[in-house]
C-alpha cells in the first residue's frame, strides 16, 4: 500500500481533507510536522492547502525554511512524487521546486466556488491516468491563486510539456489559464483547485479521484 505523508504546518486546514483523499483511493495517510527532517520512507508527499505560518509575508514564503522542506527537496531530487494544492502549491514555488509564483486574484477578491480544468498534459505524476482534453469540475478556494510568471520561464514550459491543467474559464486571472504545473522531470505537481474536495458525486463531484488515483498509483513513468 502506498504510503503519503501529508506534511503540517502551522496554519494547514486542509490536511485531514487530503489524508482522507488518498485514503480513499487505496493509499495509507500519515500526518507530518513541519519540523520532521526525513520523509525518505513514504512513497509520496503532499503539501495541502490552507495559511502556512499565517501566509506572513506572502503565502508560502515562511514555509519554504521548514525543515521538513528541505526532505521534500531530497524526495523530489531522488524522483519521488510532490503534489501541492492551493497554499501548497504557492509553497512549492516559493521553495523553488516549481517555477512561477502565485499572486493575488484578479480584483483582489477572494474564490470559494466550482471550477472546471482541463487536463493539457499526461505526462506527470498527478494526470497519468487522465487523458488530454479531459475536463475536470474541481472546486478552487483562494486568494492569491493568480499564476505568473516571465515570458521566457513561459515559453520554457510550453516547450517542456509542463503545464498540467488550465481553467476553462479563469477565474483568477493566471496567465493562459494555468491552474497547475509541474517540474521538469514531471515528478513535482502544483494546482491551484483542491482534488480532495472532488471525491463524491453527492458532494458536487469525483473528479478529484482521476487525479489522486493516479497521485498514488505509483506507475508513473516518463513517457
Amino acid at each position: 500500500m502506498t504510503r503519503v505523508g501529508v506534511v503540517v504546518f502551522p496554519g494547514s486546514n486542509c490536511e485531514y481533507d487530503a489524508a482522507a483523499a488518498v485514503d480513499a483511493v487505496g493509499a495509507h495517510s500519515e500526518m507530518v510536522w513541519h519540523t520532521a527532517t526525513d520523509v525518505s520512507g513514504f512513497d509520496a508527499i503532499i503539501l495541502p492547502g490552507g495559511f502556512a505560518h499565517g501566509d506572513y509575508l506572502r503565502p508560502g514564503a515562511l514555509a519554504r525554511f521548514s525543515p521538513v522542506m528541505e526532505a521534500v527537496r531530497d524526495f523530489a531530487d531522488s524522483g519521488g512524487p510532490v503534489l501541492g494544492i492551493c497554499n501548497g502549491f504557492q509553497v512549492l514555488t516559493e521553495a523553488g521546486l516549481l517555477p512561477g509564483a502565485l499572486q493575488k486574484n484578479r480584483g483582489l477578491t477572494f474564490l470559494c466556488q466550482p471550477s472546471r480544468v482541463r487536463v493539457v498534459t499526461t505526462d506527470s505524476v498527478l494526470t497519468h491516468q487522465s487523458f488530454v482534453g479531459q475536463e475536470l469540475s474541481i472546486p478552487i478556494n483562494h486568494f492569491s491563486g493568480s499564476y505568473t510568471c516571465d515570458d521566457l520561464t513561459y515559453q520554457s514550459m510550453v516547450e517542456k510539456d509542463q503545464i498540467v491543467l488550465r481553467y476553462v474559464e479563469n477565474p483568477n486571472g493566471s496567465r493562459d489559464d494555468i491552474a497547475g504545473v509541474c517540474n521538469e522531470n514531471k515528478n513535482v505537481v502544483g494546482l491551484m483547485p483542491h482534488p480532495e474536495r472532488s471525491m463524491s458525486e453527492l458532494l458536487g463531484s469525483a473528479d478529484g479521484k482521476i487525479l489522486l488515483s493516479g497521485f498514488v498509483a505509483g506507475t508513473f513513468a516518463r513517457h
